[in-house]
């Protein structure tokens, strides 16, 4: 409501009625004057007093309102989608170290490479050292293997979780909501991270381990040759040896 209005209004109506007073009653004009000058005070006391009111009224409404907005912006979500991530890894760290695979999990990593692949040197069982670098070629890219076919398995319920966070990006009310879902996409995406780095971990660790035993099987092909056709060493009584 215009306070304005209102002053306007009612001192319009007070001039017309002291004026209609006047004419109509000349004896009586004094005291009808100060009878509406008093009247007159009380209405606009009455009008500022409901001025006054209204800017009250105004300012609880938006205090109202921006507690709303604060309720609204501080909604949480109940059912929030943060991935554990600890149980594949624990699955995958089994799957690699498959048989006799050059796992990336050995904690005697250096011991174990040194005694399957020992570098240029004769063997002595050649038949036998064969198959430990074929076997242990074999077990690392079944392990590689394995692991892949792990984290297909879990292709399904990664869509799941990545179509309901969707859904909870599309009907995100606040503030609050918002940066939760932001923060379980994030989540989510360094839960991935870590999955990508197992899986290179293990396909590097195939690539290795077959490398390692064509590499082997070469230096071990050329230290029995050289040991084969090496010059027969003569001793001072004449045996060669």
């Amino acid at each position: 409501m215009n306070c304005k209005w209102l002053y306007k209004a009612t001192g319009a109506f007070t001039a017309g009625a002291l004026l209609g007073t006047s004419a109509f009653f000349p004896s009586r004009a004094h005291a009808a004057a100060g009878l509406f000058a008093t009247e007159y005070t009380q209405i606009l006391n009455y009008v500022q007093l409901f001025g006054q009111l209204e800017k009250q009224v105004t300012m609880v409404e938006n205090q109202l309102k921006e507690l709303t907005n604060m309720a609204t912006q501080g909604v949480t979500i109940t059912d929030q989608l943060f991935g554990s991530v600890v149980n594949d890894i624990s699955s995958l760290r089994q799957i690699v170290s498959t048989g006799q695979s050059l796992a990336y999990t050995l904690t005697n990593m250096d011991a174990q490479f040194k005694v399957r692949f020992p570098g240029y040197a004769p063997s002595t069982n050649y038949g036998q050292s064969y198959q430990q670098w074929s076997q242990t070629s074999l077990d690392s890219i079944l392990g590689a293997l394995k692991a892949a076919g792990l984290q297909n398995t879990q292709f399904d319920s990664e869509a799941a979780t990545l179509n309901s966070l969707q859904a909870q990006s599309q009907s995100a009310v606040g503030r609050m909501q918002a940066l939760e879902v932001g923060n379980e996409i994030a989540d989510n995406e360094a839960q991935q991270l870590l999955k990508l780095r197992q899986l290179m971990m293990a396909d590097i660790q195939s690539k290795a381990a077959f490398q390692s035993a064509m590499i082997q099987q070469q230096a071990t092909d050329q230290a029995n040759s050289d040991a084969f056709f090496a010059p027969n060493q003569v001793t001072s009584d004449g045996v060669s040896f």
